[in-house]
């Protein structure tokens, strides 16, 4: 049976320390795990996760109070002022509540529709400066100049 390579993990000296490891051949290696975390979490991707939740959990709110306050109160209306919130099919002593279901699916296809939409004028973005010309700059002096001399060189005498 091979011995492990980790001899001893020790514990962290206090919340703002990090773990050290007493490797075989006796080398310490110490793991700044709060270092490495402000590492992860600083970066520009998980930041903008972040606030991309955030502003998903707001939307999701403003779209739940518009299927259930605006939308399903003049769908009902219209339906013979049926109050969806309040369907429900009741089986022995369950009740199965599927005018909640129906908000909830209306949601989901509002949000999923809005999600689309970010995504088409996204798309449309990237593909302009996809389709925009490259700007081709002149050579710099020396380059011209290099380009001028090996043509000279190449001329036959």
């Amino acid at each position: 049976m091979e011995k492990s390579a980790i001899l001893e993990i020790t514990p962290p000296p206090s919340l703002l320390g990090g773990f050290f490891i007493i490797h075989r051949h006796g080398k310490i290696t110490s793991m700044a795990v709060i270092e490495e975390f402000k590492a992860f979490a600083m970066r520009g991707s998980v930041v903008d996760l972040a606030v991309g939740v955030v502003i998903g959990a707001s939307f999701n709110t403003i779209v739940n109070s518009l299927v259930a306050d605006v939308i399903m109160p003049a769908f009902g209306v219209v339906t013979g002022n049926i109050n969806f919130s309040e369907l429900a099919l009741v089986v022995g002593t369950s009740t199965i509540a599927y005018g909640k279901f129906i908000q909830a699916t209306l949601s989901f296809i509002i949000i999923a529709f809005s999600l689309f939409l970010v995504i088409k004028a996204v798309n449309a973005m990237r593909k302009k400066e996809e389709l925009a010309p490259e700007v081709v700059k002149p050579p710099s002096d020396e380059v011209r100049l290099l380009t001028e001399i090996r043509d000279l060189l190449q001329k036959p005498e």
